[in-house]
């Protein structure tokens, strides 16, 4: 079969037939293209340059969540790239169970390692003489308390990490860009919280510390997934 582009108008719905996707493959060239699986419930949106196959799928349309065109390139046989999206008879396989477990598993062990890492800043500066007192609150923050600030908006950034990968077509992009938006947001706590000099420029320095950490390897592991461009 020929190479051909499907145009999907914003907002289109385009009944998948069997017999014409026997044999063939497609590209996201253009937009977004959202599978629409056999019960009729949406499935995975995939982005420009995310490839797939629907012999024994089950998907039973394609549709175009956004305003704009969005094109897909039919191909033969011989274009079809194994890495990028496969099929079962049961369901459909984007890229994605891999992409959400490596995700998973690196946020895990990036919150762990965060933890670890802003406690011990957090006591050797104690050390050397930080109290980390907020006069507002009268109250001293515990080193445990370090640890556990950083773990709940570490996974967090988990969280958000997996949201983009799940519906954006630049994940990783995207994702260091809410990252950095937000470290920057939560410089301003430390600043208005009252204390010292010293407690105030460190209390920032452990946020750059936690970020340090946690962007760059979930940002990597956004990056690693393959139906998606960075």
């Amino acid at each position: 079969m020929p190479a051909r582009t499907l145009a999907l108008p914003g907002g289109a719905r385009v009944p998948v037939v069997a017999a014409q996707w026997r044999h063939a493959y497609g590209v996201v060239t253009r937009g977004r293209v959202q599978l629409e699986l056999r019960d009729g419930t949406p499935g995975p949106v995939l982005g420009r340059d995310a490839g797939f196959w629907l012999r024994g799928t089950g998907v039973r349309a394609l549709r175009n969540p956004g305003r704009r065109t969005a094109t897909v390139r039919i191909l033969t046989p011989g274009s079809w790239r194994n890495d990028m999206i496969s099929s079962t008879d049961t369901g459909v396989t984007v890229g994605r169970p891999h992409g959400f477990r490596r995700l998973a598993v690196t946020g895990l062990v990036a919150t762990i390692a965060a933890m670890a890492v802003t406690t011990l800043a957090a006591a050797l500066a104690r050390a050397a003489g930080v109290d980390f007192e907020i006069p507002d609150g009268g109250e001293t923050i515990p080193l445990g308390g370090f640890a556990v600030v950083t773990g709940f908006f570490s996974l967090v950034g988990v969280v958000i990490a997996a949201v983009l990968l799940r519906f954006s077509a630049h994940p990783a992009r995207r994702f260091v860009w809410t990252a950095v938006s937000l470290t920057a947001l939560s410089m301003v706590p430390p600043f208005i919280a009252g204390g010292d000099a010293a407690t105030t420029v460190t209390l920032a320095g452990l946020h750059l510390v936690a970020a340090a950490v946690m962007i760059p390897a979930l940002t990597r592991s956004l990056r690693a997934d393959p139906s998606r461009g960075a």
